[in-house]
């Protein structure tokens, strides 16, 4: 492993030093996504969040990141990369402060969709600044390597540090993390990161950021909507809306003599193909998160902390995967080591599947270290291709549609398995007839809400209702596992095709 993490002879202290300063947001937000997931139940408690508001409070934040990453990409090519990531990093720490304090899951999502515009700022300005950095491919791939890491790492640490907060602290605790450390990156960003930018960038097209918008905002919501309502006159418009807006977007940029993104890079079939495997392999890894999360609780009965420490295997395991793929690129074809990647992953999802069957933590832990390491190898090697499709000053733009590609993948993938998750449960769950109104809706629209229900009724009914409350889950969880293993040989097949001609040198 030593061998894997020695920097190139080439390479500067300075310049891996810059590397550890761009890893504190990437871990911080990954970390934010893990610690969210583990706090669902108790903001399920505090707030009295129903379930489609659980899926907004995940999702608010990727919805907007969705929307942004792209026109906030373009800018820091513009403004300059370090810029804009100093400024991200101020907005996200005052923000974390009106997450953390919340009174209602309202201004909770609105907090998150918040962080979301920030956060659209940290990520590309993250992964183009690397890429500026590091000029040599196989210096680097390993310096992607680590980056991609870091949000495993990050995962990692997110329930072990969140599960003590919310042990010993309220819900909103967890928020807390982001602002001191944010505020340590601002000198240290200064002091070792260099600034780069294009030097010929052309002017900043507000109607292409509108497009932009546009396209993705209803697209995303839409996908939400139908995961959580079905299909609806409303969910149809906004889907037309996006497709029609992206439509000329795309003609747009193909006009423009300085396009905010240059369409003609999806024409590339490794380009188009690391982009679509970047997003099936999150969208997987990111929705069974939120369902494996719950269920160790709510099922199993674990706290917070041990539930995260039953998945820390496994996140680790994702580290150390994405440090493999550097050596085992050198001898294997990027379609092949990308394409067995999610066959891996797609290995773990079956063995999750089967959990019902003998929910254990043991049978979880397993099936979540082989799916972390399917997705781990192939979260480097796309991320990798992306970037070096392109030349150093239109890194930005490259980083964004990476990022977009993640954070739609992170979107699609709570929405659609925790929808499969909400509507196997709605559907399976038998609330006793003499409970109240209230406490039936909240019995049927979460497992959480059914397990405050129970205790405030009496045992012999009690018994019964989480009886069939957990076992509802139980099966939504299953069936969320198969919807996994699906997006996973989707992504596998895509791989093979697309990457065939990539050489990974």
């Amino acid at each position: 492993m030593s061998a894997l993490l020695a920097p190139p002879k080439a390479t500067t202290t300075r310049q891996w030093a810059a590397l550890a300063v761009l890893m504190l947001p990437v871990l911080l937000i990954s970390v934010d996504n893990t610690v969210l997931s583990f706090a669902l139940p108790a903001i399920t408690t505090a707030l009295g969040a129903t379930g489609g508001q659980l899926l907004w409070i995940v999702d608010a934040y990727p919805l907007m990141l969705a929307g942004l990453l792209v026109p906030m990409g373009s800018l820091g090519d513009r403004i300059g990369r370090r810029r804009l990531l100093l400024i991200g990093a101020t907005g996200f720490a005052l923000v974390s402060l009106l997450a953390a304090w919340s009174p209602t899951p309202e201004l909770l999502i609105a907090a998150r969709a918040l962080l979301g515009v920030f956060g659209a700022t940290l990520m590309p300005s993250t992964l183009s600044l690397l890429r500026n950095l590091f000029t040599d491919r196989a210096q680097r791939r390993l310096a992607i390597a680590i980056w991609a890491a870091g949000f495993a790492a990050g995962g990692a640490l997110g329930p072990i540090v969140g599960g003590f907060l919310l042990t010993h602290f309220w819900w909103g605790s967890v928020f807390l993390l982001n602002t001191p450390l944010l505020l340590v990156l601002i000198p240290l960003a200064l002091w070792l990161v260099p600034e780069s930018r294009d030097p010929h960038p052309g002017p900043i097209d507000v109607p292409s950021i509108v497009l932009s918008l546009v396209t993705m905002l209803p697209l995303v919501h839409a996908i939400i909507e139908i995961g959580e309502r079905g299909v609806t006159g409303r969910t149809s418009a906004g889907v037309a809306i996006g497709l029609v807006a992206g439509w000329v977007f795309v003609r747009r940029q193909r006009r423009l003599p300085f396009p905010m993104l240059d369409v003609t890079l999806f024409r590339r079939a490794s380009f188009s193909g690391a982009v679509s495997a970047n997003l099936l392999s999150i969208m997987g890894f990111n929705g069974l998160l939120v369902v494996v999360s719950q269920f160790l609780q709510l099922v199993l009965g674990l706290s917070p902390m041990d539930a995260g420490l039953v998945l820390l295997p496994g996140l680790v395991a994702s580290v150390v995967a994405g440090l493999l793929a550097v050596k085992l690129i050198r001898w294997v074809r990027p379609s092949v080591l990308i394409g067995g990647s999610f066959l891996l992953a797609a290995l773990g999802y079956l063995l999750a599947s089967r959990v019902g069957t003998d929910p254990t933590v043991t049978t979880i832990a397993v099936a979540f270290v082989v799916m972390a390491l399917g997705v781990g190898l192939a979260e480097t090697l796309t991320n990798d291709e992306i970037v070096a499709s392109v030349p150093p000053e239109k890194a930005g733009s490259a980083s964004a549609v990476s990022e977009t590609a993640y954070e739609l993948g992170a979107t699609l993938g709570v929405a659609v398995l925790g929808s499969v998750l909400n509507a196997t449960y709605r559907a399976g769950v038998v609330v006793p007839a003499s409970v109240t109104a209230d406490q039936a809706h909240a019995a049927a629209e979460t497992l959480a809400g059914a397990v405050r229900v129970a205790g405030e009724l009496d045992p012999s009914v009690a018994d019964g209702l989480l009886e069939s409350a957990r076992a509802a889950f139980d099966l939504g969880m299953q069936r969320a596992s198969l919807v996994g293993i699906v997006v996973a040989v989707g992504a596998a097949v895509v791989s093979f095709v697309t990457l065939r001609k990539a050489t990974g040198k």
